[in-house]
């Protein structure tokens, strides 16, 4: 397993839309392998094919505690086949792709998610709390979406140009 670089906040690559997996292979699963190890690094509970510069619809994550151990979820493209309209939570999200910043996020509190494993086979999970908001910040990515997204004009323009800013002073360059 390898440690793969995460792009960050410029990368015009975040705004791309993932492609959907048409079967499961080796490549896909040593991606998944390799975007776990690369998490769990960070660390981090979610990480998204595209956060490491591949645009493929596959995402991984792991809400599991320290106390109750690992809870490790692939999930290969994902689709959102029902959220809850009645009942949303509000959660301060980050992401490993703008890092050490942090926000409050409203999303929908359930959702039921339709999904390739790794083996290939369509699942159906529902998700709420932690699961339920990793699951759509994650989607986002494969949609070309950040949380910062879902803030206001002026906090998503102001976390735009401090990390422009810090990607011109390390050579990186790049607008969000």
């Amino acid at each position: 397993m390898t440690i793969l670089p995460i792009l960050v906040l410029p990368d015009p690559r975040l705004r791309l839309i993932s492609e959907p997996v048409a079967t499961v292979t080796d490549e896909i699963r040593t991606l998944v392998a390799d975007m776990f190890e690369t998490m769990y690094d960070a660390p981090g509970i979610g990480l998204a094919a595209i956060q490491v510069g591949v645009a493929k619809r596959v995402l991984v994550v792991d809400v599991g505690s320290r106390e109750e151990g690992r809870d490790p979820l692939t999930v290969i493209n994902p689709e959102i086949v029902w959220a809850s309209d009645d009942a949303f939570r509000v959660h301060q999200e980050g992401c490993l792709s703008i890092p050490e910043y942090y926000e409050e996020v409203e999303r929908p509190a359930r959702i039921r998610l339709r999904y390739m494993d790794l083996e290939g086979e369509t699942r159906e999970i529902e998700a709420d709390g932690l699961l339920a908001t990793c699951l759509q910040h994650e989607i986002d990515h494969l949609n070309g979406v950040l949380f910062i997204d879902h803030l206001s004009r002026l906090k998503r323009e102001r976390v735009n140009r401090k990390f422009v800013k810090a990607a011109r002073a390390v050579g990186r360059g790049g607008e969000a």
